[in-house]
């Protein structure tokens, strides 16, 4: 993503983008960049050619292709078989079958090499980009080493492609050329599908509860928002205490965790647990969380307190950005946070309401279904993050869910560490 931010706002009007080749040790060193700490990696004064040569070698060497290994063939049959004014229909419904994040990288690229292709100065057409990029996205012309999925080798070594591997190159060049052009259509729902789906979709839906339905989840009959917020920091606290017992571990690699649980309710999400070491003492990272998220979260855009019930609680609106074209989501949150707890821990809990006459800042309402930030002193001056989220983001399966979120939630508080690295200095030493 943050290759291809770059290049859209930087260097769109370079002659060739894509086309001419960039230089291949400047291109090795950004790759072992992004492998050892993507987030870390600063594209200012780069080659245009370097950066997007990176990009085409990162879908080149995916261990499946981005159109996916099952599907691949049914975008080139498309456009080697169905007649053109049934493409478009064809490849929607193709697009449908793919997994949410192929589909939402695939988007993205799309609308990114669009932009590409509307700056004249480039020289760039949607079909001189397609006959760049289509043998990396479809993975035309190699052949993978059966001892590892990510070493390959070029296809025809020693003879010329037969008839079949022709038709498939110019398929694949003409399909992903009229893919770039119709990019704005391609991953619009067609009505009767969309009709066809309507009524689950509607059974589906979560709703925010209001205060007083906080309340009312409360088992005493004086229960309300006030009451249901401490029942969550005691729980929270207790669930600490025990070591947080019952919970799947995923990955554990040094000072980081991420684990999930599953909840006894109707809604299928997974809760997610992510912790990692900070170099900062616990109220100062509370402070980061809550006051400072414009340092560690770059998509974040903007923000606003709508009402403070007290004076370590409030109804928060921010707004979270996506990369183009997808939509930015806006949070409408109840939130709360104890800097009194023993042993000097921090607490901030959250959860999505409803609040009268709170109207969109983003574009989709997302709903957060549970967030807590525990913030443990562990000596030395650091503390133990750890984070609780179960949030749904609207618009993707279970699936993905299932996959990726965790590593989302491992990712947030990754950056929240690295937000308190301290800066290097550069330059000549000079004698005090």
């Amino acid at each position: 993503q943050q290759a291809l931010r770059y290049l859209r706002n930087n260097c769109l009007d370079q002659v060739g983008l894509f086309r001419k080749s960039g230089v291949k040790s400047r291109i090795q060193a950004l790759r072992q960049m992004n492998e050892v700490s993507p987030e870390n990696v600063s594209y200012e004064d780069q080659s245009a050619y370097d950066v997007a040569d990176m990009v085409k070698q990162f879908f080149r060497d995916l261990p499946e292709p981005l159109l996916m290994s099952k599907l691949g063939e049914t975008f080139l049959h498309i456009y080697q078989y169905v007649p053109k004014e049934q493409q478009l229909r064809a490849v929607q419904a193709a697009i449908m079958l793919m997994s949410d994040e192929n589909r939402e990288v695939l988007q993205t690229l799309l609308c990114f090499l669009n932009d590409v292709t509307s700056v004249e100065e480039n020289q760039m057409t949607s079909m001189n980009i397609a006959v760049c990029l289509a043998p990396s996205l479809f993975h035309l012309n190699i052949i993978k080493k059966e001892s590892s999925p990510r070493v390959m080798q070029k296809k025809y070594a020693t003879g010329k492609p037969d008839q079949k591997d022709l038709s498939e190159n110019l398929a694949a060049t003409q399909g992903l050329a009229h893919m770039i052009t119709e990019c704005d259509r391609l991953f619009e729902i067609p009505h009767e599908i969309f009709c066809q789906s309507r009524n689950s979709y509607i059974e589906a839906e979560v709703h925010s509860p209001t205060l007083e339905d906080l309340g009312k989840q409360m088992d005493e009959e004086s229960g309300n928002y006030q009451t249901y917020i401490e029942s969550l920091i005691h729980n929270l606290c207790k669930d600490a205490k025990d070591k947080f017992k019952g919970w799947v571990t995923c990955s554990s690699m040094e000072n980081t965790d991420l684990c999930y649980k599953k909840v006894g309710d109707r809604n299928p999400l997974r809760l997610w647990k992510a912790s990692i070491e900070v170099e900062a003492p616990p109220s100062v990272v509370l402070n980061r969380v809550l006051r400072e998220r414009h340092l560690w979260d770059e998509d974040f855009l903007q923000w606003k307190i709508i009402e403070t019930l007290d004076k370590q609680t409030e109804i928060y609106q921010y707004v979270l950005n996506s990369m183009a074209p997808h939509p930015t989501r806006d949070f409408l949150v109840l939130r709360s946070w104890r800097t009194d707890l023993p042993k000097g821990m921090c607490v901030l809990v959250a959860i999505s309401v409803e609040h009268e006459e709170t109207p969109l800042m983003g574009d989709v309402r997302a709903i957060v279904l549970d967030s807590q930030y525990l913030i443990e002193p562990c000596g030395s001056g650091k503390s133990r993050l750890t984070h609780i989220c179960r949030i749904d983001l609207r618009g993707h399966s279970l699936d993905w869910y299932n996959k990726g979120f965790g590593h989302l939630c491992l990712a947030e508080v990754a950056n929240i560490q690295n937000s308190f690295q301290p800066l290097t200095a550069e330059g000549p030493e000079t004698k005090i």
